[in-house]
């Protein structure tokens, strides 16, 4: 039996800028349909405690679940990101069975830390933990930084209850901290890959998309707690992107984050949505340029050429040059990112002109993409999970493309500009 969340007190004027959204879209005949999403959330019970996961595949032609021999059924990537946009639903639509997902996909996550801090990431089918395949032991990696994501974003919301969750969750976000202090590099080394100079502290061998994620939870957690040793690691997060981006103004790519070493691939590149989250508490105008010029060179690129899936890159003479580049497979972990950043630009300047991209590049959603097909059906919720070429789409329809098209459809619903650019298009 679910339970009932109510939260209290919250500001007027978050209801009116909540009524509003809704408004525009009934107007617009556009809604974020959760709809499959809901078909893939699980309510379980472990350990006497009610919980929430989210079914890992759902594949073409009837959508029944999948679930994979190695890993399991269900994960931690999976809960914290689906968290993260129940939320944000609840935020939009005052839906309080949202807000109940969100808190059971917590306990989910709060169930799956181990006690080094981190997070183990796959159950199996009986609900017990997968301690021992590669992608599911607790280490500093993607599963742990987005497992601490939905308990900093909903911090206010879990510390305004009496129920013990609210200590649980304290404790958990103390232990992970712990955790991500005692791997913090003790110098800042450098490396040379194929000519270009690569940070070597950054999290999983100068992986700037990892560092990225990191440094959105912990802009988070500094507001919260004020921990100066947690903002002078930000600083350091920060340096290592910066130095990932490739500022070259000849070159067709100037701007980008490489992702890793000296690859840039789509997915989860969050660089410049992380700096202008970090910039109001660093406050360093660097940062903020930093982020603007991947916006207002390198994703005007791939906005004008349907988008890229990854490249390759090396020095030579003073100068970057492609190794190789690759056009597919693109999904909507690809997009989200994007729109985020997009959104972020918008409040940080004021320029309109961003939110009009950031609707316009939703459009992908919507049938502007290589293949010209829907990836986003709004009877049914469903967003297909990729587009392996310009003739082949992907059918099957699992959770992080759900998630990850829902979230960056939700967030242009709730910025005017962003949904008459997105609307405009279709």
């Amino acid at each position: 039996m679910e339970k009932n969340f109510s939260i209290a007190g919250w500001p007027i004027l978050f209801a009116l800028f909540s009524t509003f959204n809704q408004l525009i879209n009934c107007q617009t005949n556009f809604h974020v349909n959760k709809s499959h999403l809901d078909y893939l959330y699980k309510d379980i019970v472990v350990n006497g405690r009610e919980m929430g996961i989210i079914h890992i595949y759902s594949n073409a032609p009837d959508y029944t679940y999948i679930d994979d021999e190695d890993e399991g059924y269900a994960c931690v990537d999976d809960a914290a990101r689906a968290a993260i946009f129940y939320l944000d639903y609840y935020k939009t639509y005052r839906d309080t069975a949202s807000l109940t997902k969100y808190y059971k996909l917590v306990e989910f996550l709060l169930y799956m830390q181990a006690e080094n801090g981190f997070f183990y990431n796959f159950i199996w089918k009986d609900n017990t933990i997968n301690k021992t395949f590669k992608t599911s032991v607790p280490e500093p990696n993607w599963w742990s930084w987005r497992a601490l994501w939905p308990m900093l974003e909903g911090y206010d919301y879990i510390t305004s209850f009496a129920d013990d969750i609210a200590a649980r969750v304290k404790e958990s976000i103390k232990k992970s901290v712990k955790a991500i202090k005692s791997y913090l590099p003790e110098e800042k080394n450098e490396i040379i890959i194929e000519g270009i100079r690569i940070p070597g502290w950054l999290p999983a061998q100068s992986a700037s998309d990892q560092a990225a994620l990191l440094l959105i939870l912990l802009s988070k957690y500094y507001k919260i707690t004020g921990d100066h040793e947690i903002l002078s690691y930000m600083t350091s997060l920060v340096q290592g992107i910066m130095i990932m981006q490739i500022k070259d103004q000849e070159y067709e790519y100037n701007g980008a984050f490489l992702s890793w070493q000296n690859i840039w691939h789509g997915w989860g590149n969050s660089q410049s949505y992380a700096l202008l989250k970090a910039y109001p508490l660093l406050k360093d105008e660097n940062i903020k340029s930093s982020a603007l010029l991947e916006l207002n060179n390198f994703y005007e690129r791939l906005i004008k050429d349907g988008l890229l899936s990854s490249f390759s890159v090396r020095m030579n003479e003073g100068k970057y040059e492609t190794i190789e580049s690759n056009k597919f497979s693109q999904i909507a972990y690809i997009v989200r990112p994007m729109i985020f950043a997009l959104l972020e630009a918008y409040k940080v300047t004021s320029d309109s002109s961003y939110a009009a991209k950031a609707g316009k590049l939703a459009q992908w959603f919507a049938g502007r993409n290589p293949a010209n097909v829907n990836m986003y059906n709004q009877n049914t919720g469903m967003i297909f999970d990729g587009i392996e070429n310009e003739n082949i789409i992907n059918k099957n329809s699992g959770a992080e493309s759900t998630i990850e098209g829902l979230l960056s459809l939700l967030h242009i619903s709730t910025n005017p500009i962003a949904l008459k650019e997105f609307i405009a298009g279709n």
